[in-house]
């Protein structure tokens, strides 16, 4: 077999609407939208550098059916850069940018193969330089914005070739819950229909889901809440003589989302606990000089502190001057290097005996071991909020927001409500207090 690379991206979502950031001044809202273009900017420049042989791009080029003008224009400009160093370009489009969407109907360039709708098609690549075959690529696009048939069957490989097979795919693949079930499949259902690389998209945590065959998310290129953390980007794979794929991955975001924890324990006074959420923010621009960071604080831990944050609004002030200084930095186009706090997760709590409290037959000591047993099973943590909720989910749109939380932020609902109880139902009944 002759060694060639190509590179491996999906999630584009070109021209995305960035969600869960309030108080936003216009001039960082203006930069978060250009954030995704800037990192399909990097998408092209590092094919480029890397001498890509062609790109897989497994859907969900746009955010949204209809795309924007300036989303089709800047990524027509993408391909064209691209066919001008003799890179080739495969395409299929998911459930965010199907090809019943509204968009330009202009021809593709002779570089660019955009797959249809009703069942995988094989195309060949040829390596750019000496035109020998290489591999076959095949893939299916979304017809409509919802495909709930597992379209994976339907691939085969093809015939009587010896060349490398990379089938291109976006799906849910063994029912990632943060993620609707579109195209939903099994490991089993790749693996078992013969290709050696299965280019996934639509789950955005990046992944590989197994090694031979390679199964592979390469994630989003560009974060865009608290949801999606850390590096994005892409692939460039080499696949060598053997046919055996080396992943390398490739960053390319403009906006690095994550989130940090802090405790309180061992902090005396408010003004400490400032200091360390400074110290924090200053460390995450030496770590990330080139960035702009998004960054949610979880206050953990316990101790007298949690009483300023929880009673006093302390977080609330604290979250408004850091912004107001942000926007500042923000206002003078000092994009690099910007943090911006996007939230306080109040989780911490006051100083307690909590082994004395557990055992405690009292209501508090009730309340505690529920949510201790909760919060260890994911069945009756949702058993709990459920029926917690019960008469607000008969609203459609509450139903559709709880179905798009994260089992993380339940936790966080559960153990926020856990510490608002020991809070108030201790100062009623006097909580003791912890020893050490």
């Amino acid at each position: 077999m002759i060694p060639f690379r190509f590179l491996h991206a999906a999630d584009l979502h070109l021209d995305s609407r960035f969600s869960g950031l309030a108080h936003i001044s216009p001039a960082i809202r203006s930069y978060l939208r250009e954030s995704t273009f800037a990192a399909l900017g990097r998408l092209v420049r590092v094919a480029i550098q890397e001498n890509v042989d062609f790109i897989v791009i497994s859907g969900d080029v746009y955010d949204v059916s209809d795309a924007s003008l300036q989303g089709q224009l800047r990524f027509q400009e993408a391909l064209k850069e691209l066919g001008q160093h003799g890179i080739h370009v495969f395409l299929i489009h998911g459930n965010h940018d199907p090809l019943d969407g509204l968009r330009l109907t202009t021809e593709m360039p002779k570089h660019v193969t955009v797959f249809g709708g009703h069942k995988p098609d094989h195309s060949t690549a040829y390596r750019r330089k000496d035109g020998q075959e290489v591999a076959i690529v095949s893939g299916i696009s979304y017809p409509t914005a919802k495909v709930t048939d597992n379209t994976a069957l339907t691939f085969s490989r093809k015939p009587g070739s010896r060349l490398f097979h990379i089938a291109m795919l976006h799906g849910n693949v063994d029912g990632d819950l943060l993620h609707e079930t579109y195209s939903p499949c099994s490991r089993r259902d790749l693996i078992e229909r013969g290709f050696d690389y299965w280019a996934l998209g639509h789950i955005h945590k990046r992944s590989i889901l197994h090694e031979k065959p390679a199964i592979v998310y390469p994630g989003n290129i560009q974060g865009r809440s608290i949801k999606e953390t850390g590096p994005k980007g892409c692939y460039v794979v080499d696949v060598d003589e053997a046919g055996s794929p080396t992943l390398q991955f490739h960053e390319l975001d403009y906006v690095r989302w994550q989130v940090r924890e802090l405790s309180i324990e061992g902090l005396s006074n408010e003004a400490e606990w400032i200091q360390q959420v400074e110290q924090v923010i200053d460390e995450i621009r030496e770590e990330l000089p080139e960035l702009m960071s998004v960054v949610r604080f979880r206050l953990i831990g316990r101790g007298d502190v949690h009483k300023v944050l929880a009673e006093k609004g302390a977080a609330e002030d604290l979250l408004s001057e850091l912004q107001r200084r942000e926007a500042v930095r923000a206002e003078r186009k000092d994009y690099e290097g910007l943090v911006w706090v996007e939230g306080f997760a109040v989780e911490s709590g006051l100083s307690i005996d909590r082994e004395r409290l557990l055992e405690e037959d009292s209501f508090l000591g009730e309340m505690l071991r529920l949510s201790v047993r909760t919060e260890h099973t994911t069945e009756a943590l949702e058993e709990l909020i459920n029926s917690a909720l019960k008469p607000m989910l008969e609203n459609q749109e509450l139903r559709k927001l709880l179905s798009d939380t994260s089992q993380e932020e339940k936790l966080s609902w559960l153990r926020s409500a856990a510490e608002q109880g020991i809070t108030m139902l201790g100062e009623m009944e006097g909580t003791p207090e912890d020893e050490n």
